[in-house]
């Protein structure tokens, strides 16, 4: 049998530029031909002007790590801030310095964007509980870290990858599937429970899945008496084929809880669940999973724009020439400007430098939990989620 491996780019290749549309190649052949290598600005924008619909940003890491090394001068905004229009990165520098990079860079800024946005909306609509990422299982494993980083990011609570976790350096969470259920057997749920009880540490929460045989009612109810106090609680994650009325089968399932003395133990939701979801059922339920929602979220739209050549302002048909600024004012707004022109009377400029001649600014912050921080500031700060501001 011949040798198998995956299909996943190697570092060395995106750091090389190897990762690259062919026609950066070309392009790079053609200006080394004709001894032409200008200095230009080039900006990274998903809308040219103000929408109204902010968005989140990541991926900065990884494009800081990408421009590293490279003579550019780079300014970003800082992962965590939201924007809506204009630049959310500037690069100056010869063409041929980072043509080739411009592939690699909007693929970690779109995809990681997205995931973040996604998530951020997933955030704002249960803001008060615990809600998990689970939604690594429907992404390439190669970019697992991206989804999982993207959604603490947002602030999420955790995630369930653990490759993943040991990338980001965080500890991943979960406790079981349906199959270890499967796996004992129909009417053996009460073994399971309790052999993964026996099995996991200390600080792994005792959270029985309730829902992989029978009634949902009846299964929580077994949980609770087969391991008693030590249980912390339980997960519905029933397909949404049997459903029904999801909130109704919450609710009848504390219900019963509470009639038999089990008020502690909590019930945490899973399966499919979007924004809407958590709306409608978070004052009936103690926490989230939350997978597809937030992994599959479109990336954001970025392009790689020049808009400066020698000096000289300049841009294709549809975008705007020159050099942009953009601004954070008091009331949340977002403004795009001309960097030589007057800043808004209140405006806080966004981009700040993140790389000088190919090294990365001690006083930039990249850090995760930063970045969360930030997140949580700013997406209170503009409103995010409404669409009432232009």
């Amino acid at each position: 049998m011949r040798d198998l491996d995956f299909d996943i780019i190697s570092p060395a290749a995106i750091h090389s530029g190897r990762a690259t549309d062919a026609y950066f190649e070309r392009t790079d052949a053609a200006l080394a031909h004709a001894d032409r290598n200008p200095t230009v600005v080039a900006e990274v924008t998903a809308d040219q002007f103000p929408t109204g619909e902010f968005e989140l940003l990541a991926g900065v890491k990884d494009a800081a790590a990408l421009l590293a090394d490279h003579a550019v001068d780079v300014d970003a905004i800082p992962p965590g801030h939201c924007f809506d229009g204009g630049p959310v990165m500037r690069i100056e520098g010869s063409y041929l310095d980072f043509a080739r990079l411009e592939t690699a860079l909007l693929g970690f800024l779109s995809h990681a964007s997205g995931i973040a946005t996604a998530a951020r909306r997933v955030r704002e609509a249960a803001p008060d509980s615990p809600v998990l990422s689970f939604g690594a299982r429907h992404v390439h494993p190669s970019i697992a870290a991206v989804v999982e980083r993207s959604a603490l990011l947002a602030g999420l609570d955790g995630f369930s990858h653990v490759a993943a976790g040991d990338q980001i350096d965080r500890e991943a969470s979960g406790t079981m599937p349906h199959a270890l259920l499967l796996c004992f057997g129909r009417g053996e749920q009460e073994a399971a429970w309790q052999a993964f009880d026996a099995a996991a540490g200390d600080d792994v929460q005792r959270i029985a899945l309730c829902d992989t045989f029978s009634d949902e009612v009846d299964e929580s109810l077994r949980a609770a008496d087969a391991l008693g106090d030590a249980l912390d609680g339980v997960r519905l994650d029933t397909t949404g084929s049997r459903r029904g009325d999801f909130r109704h089968i919450i609710r009848e399932v504390r219900w019963e809880l509470d009639a038999a003395g089990h008020e502690d133990v909590d019930i945490f939701l899973s399966g499919g669940l979007g924004v809407d979801d958590l709306r409608a059922l978070r004052d009936v339920a103690d926490g989230f999973g939350v997978g597809s929602t937030i992994s599959n979220a479109d990336p954001v739209d970025f392009a790689l724009d020049i808009v400066e050549v020698d000096g000289e302002a300049i841009s294709k048909r549809g975008k705007l020439s020159g050099v942009k600024s953009v601004y954070r004012t008091a009331d949340g707004g977002h403004h795009v400007g001309h960097r030589a022109g007057d800043a808004p009377a209140d405006g806080e400029p966004l981009l700040e430098p993140l790389i000088r001649d190919g090294d990365v600014v001690d006083d930039f912050d990249l850090s995760l939990s930063g970045a969360t921080e930030r997140a949580a500031r700013d997406a209170s700060l503009v409103g995010f989620g409404r669409t009432d501001r232009v």
